[in-house]
């Protein structure tokens, strides 16, 4: 099975949040896709817990050092399309990405982030519910 993660997803892995052994557990026979600005989107949520003293450089490398072990498929995503879904489901274009590759993919998408599941249930997406 395809499944599109989001970022919270990958960040809920690499920094061992409670969700971790499930997230693993639920995509260890799945084929994970994201578009391709994934990785901007975990170099900026790093930036974002640097400046709330959440995470130290040495924290987030051995973190990008897992991250880079993870077996994601990048999808380039319509830009046109994104910021059309952008406006009509009134989220920021990056979480209309998800949106988009979960569309091109035909496959559901599992993201810990309500808003975007939100968006993406209204945008006729199946969501892969996190226990």
């Amino acid at each position: 099975m395809n499944v599109v993660v989001d970022t919270s997803i990958i960040i809920a892995v690499l920094l061992n949040e409670p969700q971790k052994s499930f997230l693993i557990e639920v995509t260890s026979e799945a084929a994970l896709y994201a578009p391709a600005s994934l990785h901007w989107e975990v170099g900026n949520a790093f930036s974002a817990m640097f400046k709330q003293k959440r995470l130290t450089l040495d924290q987030a490398q051995k973190a990008l050092r897992i991250y880079s072990q993870i077996p994601l498929n990048l999808v380039e995503v319509d830009l046109g399309k994104s910021v059309h879904v952008s406006l009509d489901q009134g989220i920021y274009a990056y979480d209309a990405y998800f949106v988009v590759c979960a569309q091109k993919l035909h496959a559901p998408l599992l993201t810990l982030d309500k808003g975007l599941k939100e968006a993406a249930k209204k945008a006729g997406i199946r969501i892969l519910e996190v226990a």
